[in-house]
């Protein structure tokens, strides 16, 4: 079993190297990271045709194989399913990631987003995410708050995840998104298989550009918090701020039914029958 570990924080995040240490009872872990911080870069590669991306080679302590790549973590999953780095992997591991990726940050999270490019290559992956306690459930730390994260609890749940997860693995290239709430393992609940929320606790209500003082048609943007919500325990968002392991099993895009036929009418007026 070849592992590849990737995130969305960096080759230097000790999220990664606490998660590539836990995976190494299960098979041989390669790390491809990205050289930088790339949260938010969901699945995107980035214009490969301009930003010609450089690889090289890491030390982590604990790890044969380890590379940074300047670029996404999605490049760095599509670079390792060609052939980059030897024999393409069997699975992918991104994370640990600080800051829960819930509700609809999924769709941007650089976290989830390596895990969903590996299943576009026919293979799994699981995406480990640990919430932050102070922040919102689906938001980001930096700094002091992230040095200060116990990631051993996260490792941990990602062990017993994949170690499940190889023993039956499901045809389709699965994606699992786990998400840890920011407790010692002894004081959480349990765990939920869970649905994708809808909306996180707590979003951003609004979006004001503010002139930049000497620069002429230039601004920056100041972005407000809403009121805080609510939220079921029954999704992933509620379910971590509740205590709770959160495992959602992450579907393929489908398509939907068409609600209507006018889009249908307008084509046809425009090419014809």
């Amino acid at each position: 079993m070849r592992i590849l570990l990737t995130n969305d924080d960096g080759i230097d995040s000790k999220g990664l190297h606490a998660l590539a240490l836990a995976m190494r009872e299960h098979g041989d872990v390669m790390i491809v990271a990205p050289d930088d911080e790339y949260s938010g870069a969901s699945a995107a590669f980035g214009a490969l045709h301009l930003i010609q991306p450089v690889v090289y080679e890491s030390d982590v302590s604990g790890i044969d194989e380890s590379y940074s790549v300047g670029g996404p973590p999605a490049l760095c999953v599509m670079f390792a399913r060609l052939g980059a780095f030897g024999p393409p992997p069997d699975l992918i591991v991104s994370g640990i990631n600080p800051g829960a990726n819930v509700g609809r940050s999924i769709y941007h999270s650089g976290t989830v987003g390596a895990a969903l490019t590996g299943r576009n290559g026919g293979i799994p992956g699981v995406a480990v995410s640990q919430a932050v306690t102070g922040w919102a459930a689906d938001g980001q730390a930096w700094g002091d708050v992230v040095d200060a994260i116990d990631w051993e609890p996260a490792a941990r749940i990602a062990a017993a995840v994949v170690d499940g997860l190889l023993a039956d693995l499901p045809a389709g290239a699965p994606v699992l998104n786990i998400n840890v709430p920011d407790l010692p393992l002894a004081e959480m609940k349990g765990f939920r298989t869970t649905p994708v929320g809808t909306r996180p606790p707590r979003t951003m209500a609004s979006a004001v550009l503010v002139p930049r003082p000497g620069h002429e048609r230039s601004f920056t943007v100041d972005m407000d918090w809403g009121d805080a919500v609510e939220i079921p325990a029954d999704t992933d968002v509620g379910a971590v701020i509740d205590g709770w392991v959160s495992v959602s099993w992450l579907s393929r895009i489908l398509n939907d039914p068409p609600p209507s036929h006018k889009v249908d009418a307008a084509l046809h007026t425009l090419l014809g029958p």
